[in-house]
């Protein structure tokens, strides 16, 4: 896992972490990750609690994590579209765009899972759980970014350019990489006013859209708690449903 550390709290400037701290305790579990130069990268591996009360005990606020478990780093397990709203677009523009995912998806028999990013955009993840490399995964991605894009291009945009961005909602494909992490599932956001990246179900999505409301969508630590209790965990497919990419070709809107 990625660490970002905010020493000093949320107010404080904060930095990334990759490297297992040399003080780490001696029961943590690392994995190592090769660098272009040869050399390797260490990451913690937050496996149980015990691990995950250490990182917060470090100032570890947002937990960002891979696509891939170790020690198999070169398999995706999941594929995730990241749908972040350049202003005055908001979250109510990304409901709409992670419908049509949906809606996408479906025609590809792919079932697909939302989650809120815990700031102000919306996550759609598509299980995979089978034999995939990160070349096939962020190909089909790209495949479907442009597909929506140029069908909807008023709101859809795939060019991280932020001079492009303005009313329209960013498709980032870019967490689909073996050295990219996205927020995890249930992390907390460091803000003043922290919410909570969140899984939601799809009559959440469609209910905020035709509602005009974004704060349907927004979370504290609290609401969570009383979700999982109530609704058990949404985003456990993520981990147990396999389902297989079909040929880009296939891929029409």
């Amino acid at each position: 896992m990625n660490y970002k550390r905010y020493p000093d709290g949320v107010e404080g400037l904060f930095f990334y972490e990759k490297q297992c701290p040399a003080h780490r305790p001696d029961w943590l579990e690392t994995t190592s990750v090769p660098r272009k130069d040869g050399s390797e990268i260490h990451y913690c591996v937050i496996n149980g609690l015990p691990a995950l009360v250490w990182a917060a005990n470090l100032a570890d606020l947002e937990l960002h994590t891979f696509l891939h478990r170790a020690p198999a780093i070169t398999r995706p397990l999941v594929l995730a579209f990241d749908l972040d709203p350049g202003p005055p677009a908001d979250m109510v523009q990304c409901c709409q765009l992670g419908l049509w995912l949906k809606d996408l998806f479906a025609q590809l028999k792919l079932e697909c899972l939302p989650k809120t990013s815990g700031s102000k955009g919306l996550q759609v993840f598509v299980p995979l759980n089978t034999a995939l490399t990160y070349e096939k995964t962020k190909a089909f991605a790209q495949a479907v970014a442009h597909v929506l894009e140029k069908e909807f291009p008023k709101m859809v945009i795939s060019n991280m350019q932020k001079r492009l961005r303005a009313g329209k909602v960013l498709i980032d494909l870019s967490q689909n990489d073996p050295h990219k992490t996205t927020v995890c599932v249930y992390s907390l956001r460091a803000k003043d006013h922290p919410t909570v990246s969140t899984p939601v179900t799809w009559n959440e999505v469609a209910a905020a859209l035709k509602k005009k409301s974004a704060k349907l969508l927004t979370f504290e630590a609290a609401d969570v708690l009383k979700r999982v209790e109530k609704l058990g965990d949404l985003f456990e497919p993520v981990l147990t449903l396999k389902q297989k990419i079909p040929a880009i070709d296939q891929i029409q809107k």
